[in-house]
């Protein structure tokens, strides 16, 4: 049996409470609003119906609009999948627009949420190509998604050291996706954008070994990875019709004789030298191969997605993403998109200071803060500016601080939230039409 959902700007009896958010009868839940766009109410109503066990639902009279519908998807969802709404009938428009990102937006949640014994790394790099160009051919592009995977030996053979170095101690081997979507059909057409998502399918912080509760929900350190799967299928059904490409840099971090060591020094293909003084610093070390991939093609701009450091989320908590950029423009417009679709990001510092702040004996730069008091995600950021070679202009790095939910939340159930998915499409396709 399903229980009707509906919408009311009444207040709730005084029975149900002080400014009660739901009243019930029989089989209908009223969901008691400020106003009828109060997305954060319908979101906050319809974790508490699922706290409660309610499993089936029918959001039911005139009143759901596309966002309301969506906020419910939000906070009705759980990482079992145990769930079940039946939404309203919307316009043709608004309709394909909640399907769209109910299919991008499940597809990042479940696979941050999968175990890593199921998700190895060529895994990710696959099922990210497999579910891209579905998308791809379901908005009437099939032909415009090309990729190669370079996995194990061969990104040695290539020159990918830092990836390569991360990922070796595993028996799963590192791999990388080098995605190309290419809707104009010229072999030869400008890139818009160069993605690059860090996608550590486990971490357990090599000899630099995470404590068991920090270790527990490292099958989700690919959250970034996920995070552009998405944001790019999203933008391609919203009809992207630009060349953006994807790199995804695929590894487990594990403990073996094979694995790497602190004090081992990594030379990158541009000829920078880094000293890895924390193992756990992996992510910004399988980016720089992705990076300097990127800039390679000089794309329009670049934007980088990882979950990179526990200072972020220390910062801005579960929350929000941090963005961290020298370039004022692009940041602007990014918090344009992310406010037209109601995302939280927060900008943190990057200056040339944090460059300086990165520096050893023993090579061009470490893996981590090489002063007393540094600022994690901010010395990060500078690790990765050395794979830019004009990291003061177009280029975006985002520490996807609000990828998963440890414990759950009024809004949110326990695992992946899949934030962001929606601002950086719209950021695609706002950067497509200018051009």
């Amino acid at each position: 049996m399903s229980m009707q959902v509906i919408l009311s700007t009444q207040p709730a009896s005084s029975a149900w409470g002080k400014n009660a958010l739901i009243s019930f009868n029989e089989e209908k839940a009223t969901l008691h609003l400020a106003d009828y766009s109060d997305r954060t109410s319908v979101q906050k109503a319809a974790r508490k119906l699922q706290n409660q066990g309610i499993a089936h639902v029918i959001l039911s009279g005139e009143h759901w609009q596309l966002e309301t519908c969506w906020a419910f998807y939000q906070g009705f969802y759980n990482a079992k999948l145990d769930f079940n709404i039946q939404f309203p009938m919307l316009s043709a428009e608004a309709q394909k627009e909640l399907d769209n990102r109910i299919q991008c937006a499940a597809f990042v949640r479940q696979i941050i949420n999968l175990p890593a014994a199921i998700l190895t790394p060529e895994e990710l790099a696959q099922r990210a190509a497999k579910f891209i160009s579905q998308t791809a051919d379901q908005s009437g592009k099939q032909s415009a998604v090309s990729f190669s995977i370079v996995s194990r030996e061969e990104l040695l053979e290539r020159g990918y050291h830092g990836l390569w170095q991360v990922g070796k101690g595993s028996q799963n081997l590192p791999a990388m996706l080098q995605l190309d979507f290419n809707p104009t059909g010229n072999p030869d057409a400008l890139v818009l954008a160069c993605l690059v998502g860090k996608g550590i399918t486990f971490d357990s912080g090599g000899y630099s070994i995470k404590p068991s509760d920090g270790m527990s929900t490292m099958r989700t350190d690919m959250g970034g990875a996920a995070l552009l799967i998405g944001s790019l299928s999203l933008a391609i059904l919203r009809g992207l019709n630009q060349r953006v490409k994807l790199f995804l840099c695929c590894a487990e971090n594990l403990v073996s004789s094979r694995a790497f060591k602190l004090g081992d020094i990594i030379k990158y293909r541009n000829g920078v030298t880094v000293e890895i003084l924390n193992t756990d610093a992996e992510g910004r070390l399988v980016l720089a191969d992705g990076l300097i991939d990127a800039d390679a093609q000089q794309p329009q701009f670049i934007v980088d997605c990882a979950t990179l450091t526990g200072a972020a989320k220390v910062a801005v908590g579960n929350d929000y993403h941090s963005v961290l950029s020298m370039d004022d423009n692009l940041v602007a417009e990014l918090f344009r998109s992310a406010e037209q679709e109601m995302e939280p990001f927060w900008r943190l510092p990057f200056t040339e200071l944090h460059r300086g702040q990165i520096k050893t004996a023993f090579a061009d730069i470490a893996n981590t803060g090489t002063v007393p008091v540094g600022a994690g995600a901010s010395t990060a950021t500078a690790f990765l500016s050395y794979f830019v070679k004009n990291y003061q202009q177009h280029w975006l790095h985002i520490d996807c601080s609000a990828t998963y939910r440890k414990t759950p939340s009024d809004l949110w159930a326990t695992g992946a939230t899949g934030i962001g998915v929606q601002t950086l499409a719209n950021l695609l396709l706002t950067k497509a039409k200018q051009q």
